[in-house]
């Protein structure tokens, strides 16, 4: 008789979604700046570099690229996973969210891979990774939001809900920076201020996924060949 594989511990996958990318940044960030590639400031508020800019350069790129692409996999992995948990509950969001997922997944590895290269076409390629990247993984918390308001109260929904209202005004600052400020270098300030919130409140998200599904487990097991 063919042994079961031992249960996963759900709430390891998002803690792990949560805290690579955390910790990716801070150290590339604290890289590029032991280098000079980057000035010092608090990048919350003063905005004085990007995410992209603190994690192009040498060795805190190489960091970065290696703690982001596998991450990028594991959060594919837990929108999979979010479904399944969510279906345990009576709630079906359908195939939209695992997709989500993987588009989410798909173009932070797009985003990842070519940071740190050079020339107007990679720039492009980095710069719709990061944005097609935040958007899926929105649309994937709406659709997770729009279940937990069905049926029985779930603790997640109140403070998932703050979360995306939070991103949502970012995202239309952002917009708004973009369209209405006209001098260049206090739009490029704004844009990474509001670009590193917009990262912490990510953050955040998948961490209020690790606190709601501590204690609970799964069965990880690809499907037998016939």
């Amino acid at each position: 008789m063919a042994r079961m594989p031992a249960p996963f511990p759900l709430a390891w996958l998002p803690a792990a979604a949560a805290l690579m990318p955390l910790l990716a940044t801070a150290v590339a960030w604290t890289l590029s700046l032991a280098h000079g590639h980057i000035e010092a400031c608090n990048v919350f508020w003063d905005g004085c570099t990007s995410i992209s800019r603190a994690a192009r350069h040498g060795l805190g790129n190489h960091v970065f690229r290696a703690l982001v692409l596998p991450c990028a996999m594991l959060q594919i992995l837990f929108w999979w996973l979010c479904r399944r948990w969510l279906r345990l509950q009576g709630r079906d969001p359908g195939m939209a969210l695992p997709v989500l997922g993987l588009v989410a997944g798909a173009f932070l590895i797009l985003y990842a891979t070519f940071l740190g290269t050079e020339g107007s076409i990679y720039q492009l390629l980095r710069r719709y990774g990061v944005i097609v990247y935040f958007a899926a993984t929105y649309l994937a918390l709406l659709l997770v939001l729009r279940q937990l308001a069905r049926g029985p109260a779930d603790r997640l929904h109140r403070p998932l809900l703050i979360v995306a209202l939070v991103k949502l005004g970012l995202g239309l600052a952002t917009v708004a920076v973009s369209a209405l400020v006209v001098d260049e270098a206090v739009s490029y300030r704004w844009e990474n201020v509001l670009e590193w919130q917009l990262g912490i409140w990510l953050t955040v998200m998948f961490a209020l996924f690790a606190w709601r599904w501590r204690g609970l487990a799964a069965q990880l097991q690809l499907p037998s060949p016939r």
